[in-house]
């Protein structure tokens, strides 16, 4: 899918398993949907082209997303909210809804995000553009909104390291963290560069040559803890469910195994309570042919779940 962003360039983000997570929302005619991770639009997109009488709910903590999308939706009836879907009950207050017929969360950072057609998106994503060092998924900040800057800047060793490992399990955890804090009593870090310098630094030779960067899971670990991915996942798949209807079904798209551990636990625990069945007993890969286009979507994992 392309969508023109407000400058005419085009968004580069591939929407992963878009066919499996729709299709396993198993829609009927006037569905009303939740686009919990609206993104580049894509999912939003496709349900409207199979259900012209849809209204459509999306969610996105980031605003700029909307301003590239929405022309190409100009004529489906969308409601879009600058919001996390943790504070989904707000939002379904403000559209004056009690419930839902399907909802689907599509996990992680779009390639948008890592870097949009004019080049970095300017909040330190990826450890690849010389960026401040933001990563948080608002555009626009409020006062007391936590920065990765914060973060390496003022958490203290222990707190860093433990982050570093349990999300990011990064095995050399520990002597990044030193790192960092060897390094900031001489001065601040300041940008998504400076603390690649650091993880270069910090690891063996060996670890820069494996198959992923080594500052991969260093830089994954601090944008979760910065956004509080996990903690907003598990609010917004216990309010998600709560508001879907009987027989509603949830289409969960997942990156890493953090995140798949957070959505199997949940749904297996609404189906031990007689509240949910699983429509898929295994987890839903991309295919070979998706794979092979979009190499992105190697490590998606989708789940769905129909209340009961």
């Amino acid at each position: 899918m392309t969508i023109k962003t407000k400058s005419g360039e085009a968004s580069i983000h591939k929407t992963v398993l878009l066919n499996e997570a729709i299709e396993g929302l198993n829609l009927s005619n006037h569905p009303v949907v939740v686009d919990a991770t609206f993104g580049g639009g894509g999912h939003s997109l496709e349900i409207y082209k199979r259900f012209p009488n849809v209204k459509i709910i999306a969610i996105d903590q980031d605003e700029g997303v909307w301003e590239r999308s929405k022309t190409k939706l100009k004529d489906c009836k969308i409601s879009f909210h600058n919001a996390n879907f943790r504070n989904l009950e707000k939002v379904l207050n403000e559209e004056n809804l009690k419930a839902f017929d399907g909802i689907i969360f599509d996990l992680g950072l779009s390639s948008d995000q890592l870097s949009p057609p004019a080049g970095g998106s300017g909040r330190g994503f990826s450890f690849l553009k010389d960026e401040p060092l933001l990563m948080t998924m608002k555009e626009s900040l409020d006062p007391g909104d936590v920065t990765a800057h914060d973060v390496v800047n003022s958490w203290s060793e222990k707190n860093l390291a433990d982050i570093i490992y349990g999300y990011g399990e990064e095995k050399f955890a520990r002597r990044i963290a030193k790192g960092i804090m060897e390094t900031r009593v001489v001065g601040e870090i300041k940008t998504t560069f400076d603390l690649v310098k650091i993880i270069e630094r910090a690891v063996p030779a060996v670890y820069k040559r494996g198959r992923i960067h080594f500052a991969t899971r260093t830089f994954q670990a601090i944008r979760i803890a910065v956004n509080d991915e996990l903690g907003a996942l598990a609010e917004g798949l216990k309010k998600g469910f709560k508001f879907l209807k009987n027989g509603g079904r949830m289409s969960v798209i997942t990156f890493h195994s953090l995140e798949d551990r957070i959505v199997k636990r949940f749904f297996k625990e609404k189906e031990k309570e007689g509240e949910a069945k699983l429509i898929n007993k295994k987890v839903i890969l991309a295919s070979e042919s998706e794979v092979k286009s979009n190499p992105r979507s190697r490590s998606a994992k989708l789940r769905i779940l129909e209340k009961i």
